[in-house]
């Protein structure tokens, strides 16, 4: 009663609302949280394939995991993946730039290299620089879900899974396809979905996202493009423009009931403003283009015990970093190829055996760094064992070998405990994280540096160890009501992080190529960091009639970092001390409104030289507003980023734009 009375208020009072909001975040998470909610086609605890390689329902995993399904990404005002990652509950988004131009994501207070990002089953993470990680190259109306899992994971997917995984699963790859053994009356059904939104507005700005989903018997083929473009705001140097654009096609096959193979191709390119993207100088008014392509392969043979994957991947990114137009560009071209060969045995209906091989194989040609390669082989093994009906153990291991590094056994356990309305979960494992080449080489092979970050091939690999505690409460009284409320208090203890530290020319290990009077950021293994925290997450979907529904996510998280090293080290000491982000969607007939909001509490910063500043705090809010007819198959909406025109940098020196009014059309065909 209190929630459908709040809800009046808010459609009478829309100004005094979002003052509330501005106030009070955690107050108005709190009111919309009051009572049950109902929902149709959303469901709180999904099938996840992200945890262990097994579907099963996120429950059953001992994580906790968040499920954004691909069609948020039309109803929310967001561009990009990473501005829909942004408002993901845990997820801390380092903007450097709108729209996709660039961003570090952070999960669990880790620095941005500590993020796995994976493409149905393929890791993503760039050999050269974990910048380029949020460079996705799937495009939006390709996504069936994105899984988000919190914590430790390097058990199943090695190196770079210390704060978290994130798995984007794609419509095609995730099909059900039919094999030939259905009823007849079921064959021929042809499914089909069109979709797509127009986009204009203030500073140039040009967008569109446009794709295709068709499936029918034992083939689905999906397509689709995204383009972001603006002339940009006016910057210190120059305007920050941006031109970034995606392209994704993929086709999954059965070529028998037992048998199917699936195959993507990609292409992503960005060309965007880089001023003080990677340094503090007042020289720095540097513009970048990042090109990727990406090939991949899945073979699939599945009977009703057994499940073999093989799996293959083709990585390749150019780079072009020119710092200002008096410099030498940055040339880099890097490569991963990888292989995926995956075992999946069910013994019994509570046993399941994991196991599988991955290989790797980085390489990097840069006149800046220098050409590298390095190979990389693991096995691992997890077993997910059901004790009873209501608890569930999964251990792993897996055994990592890097080409001229050496080994590392990277063992985890998982634990789940379930029972009517509650989740009991626990965690523990060790991580890894091998310097990527930037780390290692960045600068090394300039004539002259006068500043800026510098590699350092002396790098040894990270190590950590982390646990977790939480526990998940479900409401459900009908189809049609849906709640859940999770809180999980972790810890990871860090051994050789690798950060870049502020180091004056006399103390630089290697002076060949630096200048006297410079002052750098030099890569360097901090002895110990400790992070601490506790996160809280909110999930409700309520559908109030068939014509009205409130779909609402939020999350609150608390994270302390504590390092040996007396020196303040430049990524650690970024993530923010509380994050609180939401996203909402209120539907009513025709009509909507979604909001995505933040709030950030992190250290202050602050470079002279460029009049630049991190704040103590700021609080953001996109809001769209959209009217649907024809069925909801044609819309108008108007949207804006940044409503109250906050000025706000995430990152020292790239500072994001204030209010960005837009206004677009989107169509969606479904048959």
């Amino acid at each position: 009663m209190l929630q459908s009375s709040f809800l009046i208020w808010v459609l009478k009072n829309p100004a005094k609302f979002v003052f509330l909001i501005l106030k009070n975040p955690v107050i108005c998470f709190a009111l919309l949280l009051c009572t049950p909610v109902f929902a149709q086609d959303i469901s709180l605890d999904p099938v996840t394939v992200t945890s262990s390689l097994v579907e099963k329902r996120a429950s059953q995993t001992g994580r906790n995991i968040a499920v954004i399904k691909g069609e948020y990404f039309q109803n929310l005002p967001v561009h990009s993946i990473d501005d829909l990652l942004r408002y993901v509950p845990g997820v801390e988004i380092q903007a450097r730039g709108p729209m996709g131009s660039q961003s570090d994501i952070v999960l669990r207070g880790g620095t941005f290299q500590q993020v796995l990002i994976i493409l149905d089953g393929l890791r993503l993470n760039d050999p050269n620089t974990g910048h380029f990680n949020a460079y996705i190259p799937i495009s939006p109306s390709e996504i069936e879900r994105i899984e988000v899992l919190k914590g430790a994971s390097s058990a199943i997917y090695g190196s770079d899974a210390v704060g978290g995984v994130i798995h984007v699963i794609s419509k095609t790859f995730a099909a059900r396809l039919q094999s030939g053994n259905e009823d007849e009356s079921t064959m021929g059904t042809l499914k089909t979905s069109i979709n797509g939104a127009l986009t204009a507005g203030q500073y140039g700005l040009k967008n569109a996202n446009v794709g295709a989903f068709v499936q029918k018997d034992k083939l689905a083929i999906s397509g689709g493009f995204l383009s972001n473009n603006a002339s940009g705001v006016q910057q210190r140097g120059i305007k920050g423009y941006f031109h970034n654009n995606t392209a994704s096609v993929s086709l999954n096959y059965a070529l028998s009931p037992s048998l199917n193979v699936a195959v993507r191709s990609a292409y992503d390119h960005r060309d965007f403003a880089a001023q003080n993207f990677y340094t503090a100088l007042k020289s720095d008014t540097a513009s970048e283009k990042v090109e990727t392509s990406w090939n991949q392969i899945k073979i699939g043979y599945k009977t009703e015990k057994t499940a073999i994957t093989l799996d293959g991947g083709y990585k390749f990114v150019r780079d072009q970093y020119l710092f200002n137009p008096h410099s030498i560009a940055n040339n880099s071209k890097s490569q991963l190829w990888q292989g995926l060969l995956t075992w999946q045995q069910t013994f019994t209906q509570s046993t399941n055996l994991i196991a599988g091989l991955n290989y790797q194989n980085r390489n990097i040609a840069s006149n800046d760094r220098g050409d590298h390669a390095l190979s990389q082989l693991a096995p691992f093994v997890s077993l997910v064992q059901n004790i009873g009906a209501n608890f569930t153990v999964t251990p792993s291991v897996r055994l990592d070998w890097r080409e001229s590094i050496g080994s590392e056994v990277v063992p985890q356990v998982n634990l789940s405990y379930k029972k009517d309305n509650w989740q009991f979960r626990g965690s523990a494992g060790k991580t890894i994280r091998d310097a990527d080449f930037t780390e290692r080489f960045n600068n090394y092979k300039k004539a002259l540096v006068t500043g800026g970050n510098v590699g350092n091939p002396a790098l040894k690999a990270e190590k950590s160890f982390s646990y977790e505690a939480g526990a998940d409460w479900f409401l459900t009284n009908s189809n049609t009501n849906q709640l859940k409320i999770s809180g999980t208090f972790f810890q990871r203890l860090q051994n050789d992080l690798i950060d870049y530290v502020s180091t004056p020319y006399a103390q630089m290990p290697r002076k060949e190529n630096l200048a006297p009077t410079g002052t750098f950021g030099l890569a360097l293994n901090i002895a110990e960091v400790n992070t601490t925290g506790f996160e809280i997450d909110f999930q409700t979907v309520n559908s109030f009639s068939t014509d009205q529904k409130l779909i609402f996510n939020a999350g609150l998280t608390w994270l302390k970092s504590e390092s040996s090293n007396l020196e303040p080290s430049f990524y650690v000491s970024s993530h923010a001390k509380f994050l609180g982000n939401f996203s909402a969607i209120y539907q009513v007939s025709g009509f909507s409104v979604s909001l995505n909001g933040l709030y950030k509490n992190r250290a202050e910063r602050a470079a002279s030289a460029i009049e630049a500043n991190i704040s103590k705090d700021y609080f953001l809010l996109n809001a769209k507003a959209e009217y649907a007819f024809l069925n909801r198959s044609l819309a108008v909406f108007v949207q804006a980023d940044n409503a109250f025109d906050v000025q706000y940098s995430d990152l020292l020196g790239s500072k994001m734009p204030g209010r960005w009014a837009m206004a677009g059309l989107r169509f969606n065909f479904v048959k």
